[in-house]
C-alpha cells in the first residue's frame, strides 16, 4: 500500500506566526543560533589562518573543505535513516551537536594544515551526525501548511547566530590587531577559545529544550534505499546536484574578499552583514513558500545566486565584493530553508529522516569536487597556474543557471490537498 505524501503549498494558505510555533521548533532554533555562534566565530577566519599563517594555497584549502563536506554526508544520509528506523530524533542530534562542541578546542593547538584539516572534519562529522534527525525534528513538529515557516525560522536563529559570532570575532580582532590585512596566529587562537562557550551551550539547549514527537500512526519500517523516496524527491535530488557542484565552499568568497583588498575587520563586517540580510528574509521567505510554493522561491533564490556570482567574478574592487556578498545573503534566505522544506513535502513520512539524510549527503559529497574545482581552477595544480581567481564564480553562476532552468520545468510539485 503505497504512503501518501505531504504536499507542497501551491495554493494560498492562511498566514501563520511565530506564536504558533511549538515548542521543538524552538529549541532547536536555539541550540541552532548557539551553536553558529561558536562556528562562525571560527570557520571563517579558518580559511585566513591557513592561508596567512601557514601559508597553504587554494587548491588545499578546498580540499580541506570538500572532504570536511563529504565526511559529513556519509554520516548524514546514515544518521536520517537510524532516526526512521529508531523513530527517534533528538538524541541522535544531541549527540552530533556534543562532537562538534567537544573537537574545537582542538583548533587553539592545530600547527600544521593536515591537524587543522583532522579537526575540521571531526567537526563535520558532528554535522552530519545532527542535521538529518534535527531537521526530521522540526518536520514531525510541524503543521504541514506551517511547515516553510518553521524551516525559516529555523535558519534565521541559525543565521543570527552566525552574525552574533562573527560580531563577536570583529570585536576580538579590532582589540588584537585593528586594520590589519592579513590574520595573525595570536588572535585566531583567542577566537577558537571563546568559541568553546557557545557550543556548550547549545549542547545544552537541545537536550533539555527539546522532546520527543511521539509517532502514533503506523508507518512502514523504513528501508536503507532510495527506492521508495518516489521520482519527485530523485529529480530534486538531481537538479540540486547540478547547483551544488557549482557550489563551492564559502572560504573562497572571504579569499577572494582579502585577494580585491578587504581586511581581516572588513572580510568579518561582510560576513556579518551578509548574515544579517538572510536572518531577516528567511522567516518571511519561508512562510511565503507556505502561500505560493516552494519551487518559486527556490528558482529565485538560484537567479539572484547566479547574478551575484557573475558579480563576483567582475569584481574589481573590495567594496563590489562587500556589496555583493551583503547581497548573497538574500540568496540564502529565499532559497536554503525553503529546500528543506519542500523535502518534507516530497517524501513518506516515515522516511523523512532518510529523505534529509540523503539530501544534505548529496550536497556535501558534491562539495568535495566543487571545492576542489574551485580551488583548482583559481590557482591550478602542480605546473598549471589555472585560469585565476575570477574562474571558480563564472562556473558556479553557470551551474546556478542551468539548475535553475531544470526546476522551472521539469519539476512538479504536488498540489495540495483539501
Amino acid at each position: 500500500m503505497p504512503v501518501e505524501t505531504t504536499p507542497v503549498a501551491e495554493t494560498p494558505q492562511k498566514k501563520a506566526s511565530l506564536r504558533d510555533l511549538p515548542r521543538n521548533v524552538w529549541a532547536v532554533s536555539a541550540a541552532s543560533f548557539f551553536m553558529d555562534i561558536s562556528s562562525e566565530m571560527v570557520i571563517n577566519i579558518l580559511p585566513l589562518f591557513l592561508s596567512n599563517v601557514l601559508g597553504v594555497k587554494t587548491n588545499i584549502i578546498g580540499l580541506i573543505e570538500g572532504v570536511a563536506e563529504a565526511t559529513a554526508s556519509i554520516l548524514k544520509l546514515f544518521s536520517g535513516w537510524l532516526s526512521d528506523k529508531l523513530r527517534a530524533r533528538k538524541w541522535l542530534a544531541v549527540i552530533g551537536y556534543g562532537i562538534s562542541a567537544v573537537s574545537k578546542p582542538f583548533f587553539y593547538f592545530a600547527s600544521t594544515w593536515e591537524a587543522i584539516a583532522a579537526v575540521r572534519w571531526a567537526d563535520r562529522a558532528g554535522k552530519g551526525i545532527r542535521t538529518a534527525p534535527r531537521d526530521a525534528l522540526v518536520a514531525d513538529s510541524i503543521d504541514p501548511r506551517q511547515r516553510g515557516l518553521a524551516f525559516g525560522f529555523h535558519r534565521a536563529a541559525d543565521t543570527a547566530g552566525a552574525m552574533v559570532g562573527i560580531l563577536v570575532a570583529i570585536l576580538i580582532v579590532w582589540l588584537m590587531e585593528a586594520g590589519n590585512v592579513d590574520l595573525k596566529e595570536a588572535t585566531f587562537r583567542t577566537i577558537v577559545l571563546v568559541s568553546l562557550i557557545p557550543a556548550l551551550v547549545a549542547v545544552l539547549a537541545l537536550a533539555v529544550g527539546a522532546k520527543e514527537v511521539a509517532i502514533t500512526s503506523q508507518r512502514a519500517a523504513p528501508k536503507f534505499a532510495l527506492r521508495g523516496l518516489g521520482r519527485p524527491f530523485m529529480l530534486f535530488l538531481v537538479i540540486v546536484g547540478i547547483f551544488t557542484l557549482g557550489n563551492s565552499s564559502d572560504a573562497f568568497l572571504v579569499l577572494r574578499a582579502q585577494e580585491r583588498g578587504l581586511n581581516v575587520v572588513g572580510v568579518l563586517a561582510m560576513l556579518a552583514v551578509f548574515n544579517l540580510v538572510y536572518s531577516l528574509i528567511s522567516t518571511p521567505a519561508g512562510s511565503l513558500s507556505d502561500r505560493i510554493g516552494r519551487r518559486r522561491l527556490i528558482v529565485g533564490g538560484w537567479l539572484v545566486y547566479a547574478a551575484i556570482y557573475f558579480g563576483f567574478g567582475l569584481a574589481q574592487t573590495g567594496w563590489q565584493i562587500w556589496l555583493l556578498y551583503v547581497i548573497y545573503g538574500a540568496y540564502y534566505g529565499m532559497a536554503y530553508g525553503t529546500a528543506n522544506a519542500l523535502v518534507a513535502d516530497l517524501v513518506p513520512a516515515n522516511l523523512r529522516g532518510t529523505a534529509y539524510g540523503t539530501y544534505n549527503a548529496v550536497l556535501g559529497i558534491l562539495t568535495f569536487p566543487a571545492s576542489v574545482i574551485a580551488g583548482v581552477l583559481w590557482q591550478g595544480i602542480g605546473s598549471w597556474g589555472g585560469f585565476g581567481p575570477s574562474a571558480p564564480f563564472f562556473f558556479g553562476a553557470t551551474m546556478a543557471l542551468l539548475a535553475a532552468i531544470l526546476m522551472a520545468f521539469t519539476l512538479r510539485a504536488p498540489q495540495t490537498k483539501a
